[in-house]
């Protein structure tokens, strides 16, 4: 499960790389709405998700090493996905619904921790 979650973990980070750019370069999949709680510029949730994108790659691969450490950043920075996604829901709906759910999966199999996976 481990390596599960870390896959999911790499998968989410290299899409918020993707996403993250597509939003600093202002492409045009993106929707705007005028009255939302969390309103910040297109350009800083692109940022935000680059950030998190390229710290959930770098996680990933201590994943891959089966590194405590990296268990519980991985729950950690999809925890922080989960939320990102959740607050820039009004400009990618689809996607970060996809994306929620995703980091769900993941979070879970980083949770789960059989004996012979320590």
């Amino acid at each position: 499960m481990t390596v599960f979650g870390g896959v999911m973990l790499l998968l989410a980070g290299i899409l918020g790389i993707v996403r993250g750019i597509s939003a600093i370069a202002q492409d045009d999949i993106f929707v705007t709405t005028q009255n939302y709680v969390f309103k910040f510029d297109l350009t800083s949730w692109g940022w935000i998700h680059l950030a998190l994108g390229v710290l959930a790659v770098l996680v990933s691969l201590g994943l891959f090493q089966a590194q405590l450490w990296a268990r519980v950043a991985g729950v950690a920075i999809g925890g922080l996905i989960m939320i990102a996604n959740f607050m820039s829901l009004p400009y990618y709906p689809v996607w970060s619904v996809v994306m929620i759910g995703l980091s769900g999966f993941m979070i879970w199999a980083l949770c789960l921790v059989r004996p012979r996976d320590i």
